[in-house]
């Protein structure tokens, strides 16, 4: 530890720890299997993040809600996807989508034709185990 001193502050600066576990803390950790000399090797290295989120980019509109709800959402591998309206309490209302669906880019519309009364729901994306809940007034 060594300390600098200004007119009115003091900084210090502390040298790193030069520990195992803080070089990879915050890397990406790759094990390759071993290579022979002069051997070409087959084996196919799969590099996935896990903070890497499997339901991303949802958006409701328009809101608030009038006669249809739209919904757009990206999905980064196949999942089983469930839709479902909730209201202030928790409970669900409607289920507007159960399938299992591919990755890309998704857009959904479901009329809604009077089948919610005016007020305020929640709208719950599942996909996997994630979930994303977004706010909806219905008019």
């Amino acid at each position: 530890m060594s300390y600098q001193r200004g007119d009115t502050s003091v900084l210090r600066f502390l040298k790193p720890k030069s520990t195992k576990t803080s070089i990879f803390k915050n890397n990406l950790h790759l094990v390759l299997p071993p290579i022979r000399p002069a051997v070409i090797s087959t084996t196919k290295v799969s590099v996935t993040k896990p903070d890497d989120k499997l339901l991303s980019n949802v958006q409701v509109y328009p809101n608030p809600v009038t006669d249809q709800i739209n919904l757009k959402y990206e999905i980064s591998r196949s999942a089983n996807v469930t839709i479902k309206v909730v209201d202030v309490l928790g409970n669900e209302i409607i289920t507007l989508y159960s399938q299992r669906v591919e990755a890309g880019e998704k857009n959904f519309s479901y009329p809604l034709n009077n089948k919610l009364a005016r007020g305020f729901y929640f709208l719950r994306v599942v996909a996997g185990t994630e979930s994303v809940i977004k706010r909806i007034s219905v008019l």
